[in-house]
C-alpha cells in the first residue's frame, strides 16, 4: 500500500512539510513517498496559458502519483486565509486534465500555522472542497501554535491530547486496501 503526502506550501522551511514527515512516520506497513511541490513547478495557470502550453507533463506527472496511491496526505498552508500559490496552481493545471483529482482516494487533510487557529480557513476550505474533486475525506485536523505545539528537534507534537488527536486522524490510513 502507498500514501502520497506532501505539504500544499513551496516553502523550503515550510511547518506544514514537518507536519507531514511526523504523519508519515505513524503509518505502520505502509509506504509513503512525500512530494515536494517545488518538483512540480508550472507556469502560472490562464486559459491563455492552457492554449499555448496545452497539459504540461510535470501536472500529468502529479496527478499520475495520486492516481497510483492508497491514500493521500495533505497539510496546508495558509496565505490570507487561503491557499498557497504554489499549491493552487498545481492543481488548477491538474483539474483541467482531470476534474476528479483526487481519483477517490481517501484523503487526511491537515493544516498548521504559528498563529492560534492553524491555518483552520484554508483547511475548511479543502474539506468542503475535496469531494467535488473526488477526494474522500477520512479525518482533518488543524495544529494551532505550531511553533508552541510541535517540538521540531524530536518531531512530534508536544501537547499529549493535541498528539492524539492526530494520531487518531492519521490513523484512518493505516487500514486501506
Amino acid at each position: 500500500m502507498k500514501i502520497i503526502a506532501f505539504a500544499a506550501s513551496t516553502s523550503k522551511k515550510s511547518i506544514n512539510k514537518q507536519l507531514v514527515n511526523y504523519a508519515s512516520h505513524l503509518l505502520d506497513k505502509v509506504e509513503v513517498e512525500i512530494l515536494d511541490l517545488n518538483d512540480y513547478e508550472l507556469p502560472l495557470y490562464s486559459q491563455d496559458k492552457e492554449e499555448e502550453l496545452g497539459h504540461p507533463q510535470v501536472a500529468k506527472d502529479f496527478l499520475a502519483k495520486i492516481a497510483d496511491s492508497n491514500g493521500i496526505i495533505i497539510s496546508f498552508a495558509e496565505h490570507n486565509g487561503s491557499y498557497a500559490v504554489g499549491y493552487k496552481n498545481i492543481f488548477d493545471w491538474c483539474s483541467r486534465i482531470e476534474p476528479k483529482v483526487f481519483h477517490n482516494k481517501p484523503m487526511v487533510l491537515l493544516a498548521t500555522s504559528p498563529g492560534s487557529m492553524g491555518g483552520a480557513s484554508v483547511l475548511a476550505a479543502a474539506v468542503q472542497s475535496a469531494p467535488y474533486f473526488d477526494g474522500i475525506v477520512k479525518a482533518s485536523l488543524a495544529i494551532p501554535s505550531f511553533y508552541d505545539n510541535f517540538d521540531s528537534e524530536k518531531q512530534i507534537i508536544r501537547h499529549e491530547e493535541l498528539n492524539e488527536q492526530f494520531k487518531d486522524a492519521i490513523s484512518h490510513l493505516n487500514h486501506l486496501k
